[in-house]
């Protein structure tokens, strides 16, 4: 009984963003149905532990159709009718092109949710180019600004492209239009593109640049290891610890816990002592392992903690507290978030086998026996 408890959501099959944003709202608790394309795994090619491992595609039920078929789109139409929001991530025309464009969904059903993910948007000069996201990121803004000076922007794995700027900024557009709906407002289509999504997501980097506080060069600012006390360094093992004690107060613990109060150091702004300041904290790290650095800082203020892996953060002390990480289907993955007091999230069922629990969908969405006959005519494919 999450906070979306009773909100249906009609997702088209997509990669990448598209599955993590309605991943979010399934956590949340709303009642997802994905049209799949009726392939087989051998289609597919060769996938580990079928659905066991897929994340993102978790929470749904599943039915099959051709959307290429003509008779297809009666029947994409009609599950339209039964949602409040429908998400796809095809090229701009596409669902224009099968019949189930916004203007036609919109037409059946005045209040839907039309939300429509892409790298580009809907509309410009390359509304129509294919991409990935190290490409809409280029394209913001927003690389130019990850990495080390004088070498070439380092990709930020998909994290900033496909899910922060991607999924989460669909997520949050169509449940803001689901609330305008709700209060009486009208159905309507959200645009959400990558591209856009990562500069939003740089909105402060553009504020300091206009202020004069951002340079344009990497390594040369406050957040993008260009000072030495907001950066990373290797321990004596071979790990790291990442050091951001931006403020004076957090500075001053961060020398003390290092044994460098009394070192005859330039001030912590004096951008002509940071070469030697850089060099000091990078020896003192490497003196001792990460491990003793995590007691040295135990209960400090001074904004230091150590760089963890994928399979080191589930165990952290803090993470255990919080059950910040849970066991899934056999692995140990991230919990849902954020937290709701009240209606909490939950992770939901693993992800569908193609048309996996679609016959219970449809009932549950009120179809009749004669209407589920239809369009099953009109090659709608699901199990029990």
């Amino acid at each position: 009984m999450g906070v979306l408890d009773g909100i249906r959501v009609l997702e088209f099959e997509a990669i990448g963003p598209v599955p993590f944003g309605v991943m979010l709202l399934a956590d949340m608790g709303a009642d997802v149905l994905r049209i799949d394309r009726p392939v087989t795994a051998t289609d597919l090619g060769p996938k580990s532990d079928g659905e066991r491992f897929d994340l993102t595609g978790r929470g749904r039920r599943s039915v099959t159709l051709d959307l290429k078929r003509p008779e297809a789109a009666h029947a994409a139409l009609e599950l339209m009718s039964r949602a409040d929001i429908v998400v796809e991530g095809f090229r701009p025309g596409t669902m224009e092109r099968l019949g189930l464009g916004p203007d036609i969904a919109l037409a059946h059903h005045p209040k839907l949710v039309y939300g429509r993910m892409t790298g580009w948007g809907q509309t410009g000069p390359l509304a129509l180019r294919a991409g990935h996201d190290l490409n809409y990121i280029a394209l913001s803004g927003v690389l130019s600004g990850i990495g080390r000076a004088g070498e070439a922007p380092v990709p930020p794995l998909n994290l900033v492209g496909d899910y922060g700027g991607g999924g989460m900024l669909l997520a949050l557009g169509v449940i803001a239009a689901l609330s305008n709906v709700q209060r009486g407002g009208a159905g309507q289509v959200v645009d959400a593109a990558m591209s856009e999504g990562a500069a939003q997501l740089g909105s402060v980097f553009w504020g300091q640049l206009a202020a004069g506080n951002w340079r344009e060069t990497r390594e040369s600012n406050l957040l993008d290891g260009g000072t030495p006390w907001y950066d990373s360094y290797r321990t004596k093992d071979g790990h790291y610890m990442a050091v951001g004690a931006v403020e004076a107060r957090f500075y001053a613990e961060l020398l003390d816990k290092l044994d460098l109060a009394d070192a005859n150091l330039s001030g912590q702004h004096d951008r002509s002592g940071w070469p030697i300041l850089r060099a000091r904290f990078t020896e003192t790290f490497a003196t001792r392992t990460r491990a003793e650095w995590c007691t040295v800082f135990d209960g400090s203020d001074a904004c230091v903690a150590p760089v963890l892996s994928f399979s080191e953060a589930p165990t952290h002390p803090h993470h255990v507290a919080r059950g910040s990480f849970a066991e899934y289907g056999g692995a140990v993955v991230p919990a849902p978030a954020p937290r709701f007091s009240s209606t909490p999230s939950a992770l939901a069922a693993r992800a569908p086998a193609r048309g996996e629990g679609g016959g219970v969908a449809l009932q549950a969405w009120g179809f009749d026996r004669a209407q589920i006959d239809a369009m099953r005519a009109g090659g709608l494919g699901f199990g029990a």
